[in-house]
């Protein structure tokens, strides 16, 4: 007879589980929004893929030079990348990752397919769901995440071609060829603490021999939701004076360390319980990012005629109403200080400060995202003209992103699937 005593199953499976690393690729990987909630879950990074310059930046500089959140391969170069060149140049490398990734997350660039932008099919940037599912059919990964916009879900040119069908069709349909059982919803971020009213189409594919089901994914979402916040004292329902009182420029401002002949505003005390939680581990009493556009005399005198006048706050002004308010840009939101706020995008001009007249700053942007304080924000403040074709300044990135707060929710979730 054999002298040991055999451990319980639950027992030695939780040291098992301890101790393993769940890996993930992150493909279109932005500034890092979905890469951080991952991180902040436990899961490993294998590597990223990001074609923009000024996004890969800001993910170097926080995921992979001061996280070591990426296990980075010799083979691939840690640089920006296009997804079309790694999938023709590194087939072979590739297909060598199957059994040794457990997830693939990311969804390709969505300004094609957007309802609040020029919504086009020829877009060559659709055309990178394809790079999508050809590089899930070399990799395999046990999981994948799949991210974008609600007007995914929408055929084009629908009235002239009754036959056409969404992208998002086509996509469920080559993964469910690949051996992937599918579930996929829109969903509204603000649901899971982030002040934002966000909606974003999530599908979660899960590979059939494992025998479990991809819908798992959205019942535990909202199972987890609730305890969730509550571990970290945040609330469902944050509002953006929750989100961003203590960002007011009212506090003080000093010059902008990295933005010459800009202010910068000062941190006042934080006032609610997501303020303390996006402001842990820093110091500075200068919040990086957090510097105050310049406006001109006649602009400034509109904003505060359209906060002190204007009936309603939390709705777009735009057509008539815009020449009898005076506003010059294409239109403009007055933040409502009491609600979520709408979808933030990669247009700063779009929406006026809720209390102050003025512009929200990128860190403002990026709490309204959930992105934490100490997360850092590189390259060009902003842009314009041809250049926002080409560049993605920390504006355009923050509102490129995915939540973190999120993301760091699907992760836990997508460990317990595995």
């Amino acid at each position: 007879m054999y002298d040991y005593i055999i451990e319980p199953y639950d027992y030695l499976h939780n040291i098992i589980m301890d101790k393993r690393k769940y890996t993930v690729i992150d493909l279109f990987a932005g500034c890092g929004g979905l890469s951080l909630g991952l991180y902040q879950a436990g899961w490993n990074g294998v590597f990223a893929v990001e074609k923009n310059p000024c996004a890969f930046e800001t993910l170097n500089y926080n995921l992979i030079e001061n996280k070591n959140h990426f296990d980075w391969p010799e083979w691939l170069p840690k640089e920006p990348l296009d997804i079309i060149e790694v999938n023709k140049r590194y087939r072979k490398e590739l297909k060598h990752l199957r059994g040794a990734i457990d997830l693939v997350a990311g969804g390709p660039p969505c300004q094609g397919f957007s309802m609040a932008g020029k919504r086009m099919e020829d877009d060559v940037r659709n055309q990178l769901v394809f790079a999508y599912i050809d590089f899930i059919k070399m990799v395999r990964p046990q999981i994948l995440l799949f991210e974008n916009v609600k007007g995914f879900t929408y055929a084009f040119d629908k009235k002239d071609n009754p036959d056409a069908v969404p992208y998002s069709v086509v996509v469920v349909d080559q993964l469910k060829k690949l051996g992937y059982d599918v579930s996929a919803h829109v969903i509204d971020f603000s649901e899971y603490g982030v002040p934002q009213r966000r909606k974003r189409f999530i599908l979660v594919g899960i590979q059939k021999s494992l025998k479990k089901n991809a819908g798992d994914f959205f019942a535990g979402l909202q199972n987890n939701r609730k305890s969730f916040l509550s571990e970290r004292g945040l609330s469902k329902d944050t509002t953006i004076t929750d989100a961003i009182s203590d960002l007011l420029r009212e506090n003080g401002t000093v010059p902008t360390p990295d933005r010459k002949n800009f202010l910068s505003g000062v941190y006042g005390a934080a006032a609610t319980p997501y303020q303390t939680y996006m402001r842990q581990d820093v110091e500075d009493f200068v919040p990086q990012s957090h510097s105050f556009a310049r406006h001109g005399v006649g602009k400034l005198a509109c904003f505060k005629k359209l906060l002190a006048e204007y009936p309603v706050k939390g709705e777009r002004i735009d057509g008539k109403a815009r020449e009898v308010w005076g506003i010059k840009q294409r239109g403009i939101y007055i933040l409502d200080g009491q609600a979520v706020a709408p979808t933030i995008t990669n247009m700063p001009d779009d929406y006026l400060h809720y209390q102050e007249p003025r512009i929200m700053t990128v860190r403002e942007c990026a709490r309204i995202q959930s992105f934490p304080d100490w997360y850092e924000f590189k390259s060009k403040y902003t842009t314009g003209g041809d250049q926002r074709k080409k560049e993605v300044p920390r504006y355009s990135q923050v509102g490129n992103a995915i939540p973190p707060l999120f993301a760091h929710q699907a992760g836990l979730v997508l460990k317990e699937m595995i």
